[in-house]
């Protein structure tokens, strides 16, 4: 039966409860135990799935298809663990939930309450699949205090006392402010935070503080003293160069041991953390540098793009090389020629994203990426585009383009070379999905195979003919006009097994030109790089050693 840890946060918010949850996660694995992480978040929303990328990032999608919060790429990247459904769930979720049972009459005409009712449907998603693994890392969104948490924090502090005692223990991450005008780490907002979090009868075992200065020891044995906890249990959280340095960091400030303390587990099984090691060790010694160009038009946060920034990264490890990412308004093309924005770059990527804004700066990225022979990986809406862009200046359909954007503008402009998605299989099972229907998980979604063809660049990459990776689109390019891009000279390298959905296309004369329709980015790890991402910044280190 698993040992919980529950993660929660005081002071701020963005203290970075997600990697340091990644990072114990890490520590404990290399201590030889297995783990799975999950995150609770308390907005309303049933998941992130319909929030702008400016609210909330991006979605994170898992291969039994639901749409979650980005934490959860932190904890498959760290972890390589993968995320499942039953590992992120919202109070919009619990609430639904617990409405449902209500109408159906579960509970027998009893008055419904946030406690017992929507505390014991928490509880109840945190014992799934308790029994697969030695630890389960439960994060709680937000902070300590926000109104909408309060029934997380009830429903946790409920569960440990449910537990045998020793089963369960609680992690705080809190804030020591440095003053520059006095010179002093101030430690008050701290014991305010865990004052709060007793105060609704939950007692942290160990304090993660993040500081930007060394925390001297006097401070720590008064953290200690008046937070109520061991003084070796007081961890120091300093800011690092890359999120990849975290699980050293963490295991050299005793992170992993004061865990291992609190659970009483003695002796403790020394770590093996030369994965980590080598990791620090791409990162700091890189043998030359490449320039990436991102276009997209959520470029003001890079939380949107959060796996892709990641995925290049670990491209760059794999090649030993630093990626520098720059991120390019793809609006900006609207107005102007792209060429002054996008010379000098070793490589373009352009990302998904939904709605027409920003498109046909899109296109005008891909043809620039063809026609200077730039090294091109398109995803998602940046595979569309390509393919619209090859249809519209190779193979003379000038008026094409996608259904969605008709859709947004309510008349036909476009020859529709990319269409909505009416249907696909999905398992044994036929997917039908109409314009209308509600926004909410009503894309494809989560992994499918493919197939590819012998001999394309991304048969190349993978080593295989078949794959699977995870989906998150509404629309989808036409299988009716591939004769005539084919002949235009577009390879169609990656199709779903039934032949009717493309899922990769290709320039064989280019040297390195691919879109995919799929999210690679979401599979990708530091210690094991997604295939299509480390041979994309191989071509783009070879093109900047051509230059």
């Amino acid at each position: 039966m698993a040992r919980f840890i529950f993660i929660t946060g005081g002071v701020v918010s963005s203290l970075g409860k997600g990697l340091a949850s990644a990072a114990l996660g890490a520590l404990l694995q290399a201590r030889g135990y297995s783990v799975r992480l999950r995150k609770l978040d308390p907005y309303l929303n049933v998941d992130p799935g319909t929030m702008s990328p400016f609210e909330h990032g991006e979605v994170f999608v898992t291969d039994d298809g639901a749409e979650t919060d980005l934490d959860l790429g932190h904890y498959e990247r760290f972890t390589g663990v993968p995320a499942r459904m039953t590992d992120s769930v919202s109070s919009g979720r619990i609430y639904s939930n617990v409405l449902e049972k209500e109408r159906r009459g579960d509970y027998l005409g009893k008055t419904i309450q946030v406690v017992p009712h929507v505390t014991n449907e928490i509880k109840e998603f945190l014992t799934i699949g308790e029994d697969e693994v030695d630890f389960m890392l439960c994060e709680i969104g937000g902070t300590v205090g926000d109104i909408e948490g309060l029934p997380f924090f009830e429903a946790i502090r409920q569960f440990s006392h449910d537990k045998p005692r020793g089963q369960c223990i609680f992690m705080h991450l809190t804030l020591l402010p440095y003053l520059s005008a006095s010179g002093e780490l101030k430690t008050k907002p701290t014991q305010h935070s865990v004052k709060e979090l007793q105060s609704i009868g939950i007692a942290p075992d160990i304090l993660v503080c993040r500081s930007e200065q060394p925390i001297p020891e006097k401070e720590r044995e008064k953290i200690a003293l008046f937070c109520n906890v061991r003084k070796e249990s007081v961890v120091a959280a300093y800011d690092l160069k890359s999120i990849y340095e975290a699980p050293l960091a963490y295991h050299d400030q005793g992170l992993d041991q004061a865990v291992l303390d609190a659970f009483q587990i003695s002796p403790a099984p020394k770590p093996d953390l030369s994965r980590w090691y080598d990791v620090k060790d791409r990162i700091e010694n890189p043998e030359g540098e490449v320039r990436v160009a991102i276009v997209g038009k959520y470029t003001q946060l890079e939380d949107a793009y959060k796996s892709i920034a990641e995925a290049l990264t670990h491209g760059g490890m794999a090649n030993r090389v630093k990626v520098r990412q720059e991120w390019v308004d793809a609006e900006i093309f609207d107005r102007e020629d792209p060429a002054p924005h996008l010379e000098g770059f070793d490589a373009i990527l352009v990302p998904g994203g939904f709605g027409e804004r920003g498109t046909e700066g899109k296109i005008k990225a891909a043809q620039f990426a063809r026609e200077r022979r730039i090294p091109y990986l398109g995803i998602c809406l940046g595979m569309q585009m390509a393919v619209i862009e090859a249809a519209r200046n190779v193979a003379g359909l000038e008026d094409a383009g996608s259904e969605e954007f008709d859709h947004e503008a309510g008349k036909k402009r476009f020859t529709h070379v990319v269409y909505h998605l009416k249907e696909w299989v999905q398992g044994n099972e036929k997917v039908v999905r109409k314009k209308t229907d509600g926004k909410g998980g009503t894309m494809r979604l989560g992994a499918y195979d493919a197939v590819l063809k012998e001999g394309s660049k991304v048969a190349q990459a993978y080593g295989r003919l078949d794959i699977d990776e995870r989906h998150r689109h509404r629309y989808e390019v036409d299988i009716q006009f591939r004769e005539e891009l084919e002949k235009a000279g577009l390879c169609f390298s990656g199709m779903s097994p039934d032949g009717r959905l493309p899922e990769i296309v290709e320039w064989p004369d280019h040297p390195w030109f691919i879109g995919v329709q799929y999210h690679p980015e979401l599979k990708s790890k530091p210690f094991d790089p997604h295939p299509l991402f480390r041979d994309f910044v191989r071509a783009a280190k070879d093109a900047a050693l051509l230059v």
